[in-house]
C-alpha cells in the first residue's frame, strides 16, 4: 500500500518515464495550505511523446488556480488527470484506501481521483507543471491495440457508478460509455492511419460495446471503409 512505503504528509506518483517543472510542488503545496478540507492538488499536464517533445496541454479546468467546483460529475465522465500531475495526502489513501486492484492496467488511476473527489475538495493550479510520456511500444500503448484499455474503463466506469448517489447517476454513467466509446474510436482512426487492422478492429469492437448508437456506427463504417482501402491499396 502506497502510506506503507511513504513517510511524508503528501504522495506524488513519478513514474521514471515522467516528470515535473520547477515551481510544482511548491504551487500544489499553496492549495493544501489555502483550504484544510482540500483533499488532493492537481495542475494542467503535457504531452510529450518517447523522445521529449512537448505534443499538447491538457485543457483548462477553469481560468485560476482554486478549488474546483462540481468537480465530481467532471471527473466522473473521463480521465481528466495525468498521475504525475497530481498530489494526495497522505490521510486520504489512508482513509479511502489504495488503488483497486480489480482494474488491471487502465482506469485504476481514474477511479482513484473520481473517489476522492466523492469524498473530499480538489484543488487546481493552472499552470502546466507537470509532463506525462506517451509512447506505443509501452505497456499502455500494447493494451491500447489489443482493446484492453477500454475493458478496462467499463469496469471502471461501473465502480465509479457507485459514487454517484444523485439522481444524474445514470446520466453521467452514459455520457462516461459514450465518451469512451469515441475514445476507442480516436485510437481505431490512428491505427488505420498505421495500416494496423488487428488494432483498429479491436478499438472498433470496444466502441460498440460501450455505446451502440447511430452515430457511432456511422463513425466506425467510415473508418472500416477507409481501413478496407488503405490494405486494397497499400
Amino acid at each position: 500500500m502506497l502510506t506503507a512505503i511513504s513517510r511524508g504528509k503528501f504522495i506524488h506518483l513519478l513514474h521514471g518515464d515522467d516528470c515535473v517543472r520547477d515551481g510544482f510542488y511548491r504551487k500544489l503545496q499553496r492549495g493544501f495550505e489555502k483550504n484544510s478540507q482540500v483533499g488532493a492538488a492537481f495542475c494542467r499536464h503535457i504531452f510529450m511523446d518517447q523522445h521529449s517533445h512537448w505534443q499538447y496541454i491538457s485543457p483548462l479546468e477553469q481560468s485560476q488556480s482554486s478549488v474546483l467546483n462540481n468537480w465530481l460529475e467532471r471527473i466522473a465522465v473521463e480521465q481528466r488527470i495525468q498521475t504525475p500531475s497530481i498530489v494526495v495526502r497522505r490521510d486520504v489513501y489512508e482513509h479511502l484506501g489504495g488503488f483497486d486492484r480489480r482494474i488491471s492496467c487502465w482506469g485504476e488511476d481514474w477511479e482513484m481521483w473520481v473517489r476522492i473527489a466523492a469524498h473530499y475538495t480538489v484543488w487546481y493550479e493552472v499552470e502546466p507543471l507537470a509532463l506525462y510520456r506517451r509512447s506505443s511500444t509501452s505497456l499502455t500503448g500494447q493494451s491500447v491495440r489489443s482493446g484492453k484499455n477500454i475493458q478496462d474503463f467499463r469496469k471502471a466506469i461501473n465502480i465509479v457508478n457507485e459514487y454517484l448517489r444523485t439522481e444524474r447517476t445514470n446520466e453521467l454513467k452514459q455520457t462516461a460509455l459514450r465518451n469512451y466509446a469515441f475514445n476507442a474510436l480516436g485510437s481505431a482512426e490512428e491505427f488505420v492511419g498505421k495500416g494496423d487492422a488487428y488494432g483498429a478492429i479491436n478499438q472498433i469492437r470496444e466502441a460498440f460495446l460501450c455505446n451502440s448508437s447511430l452515430k457511432i456506427a456511422i463513425y466506425s463504417l467510415k473508418l472500416g471503409i477507409k481501413l478496407f482501402s488503405k490494405m486494397i491499396f497499400s
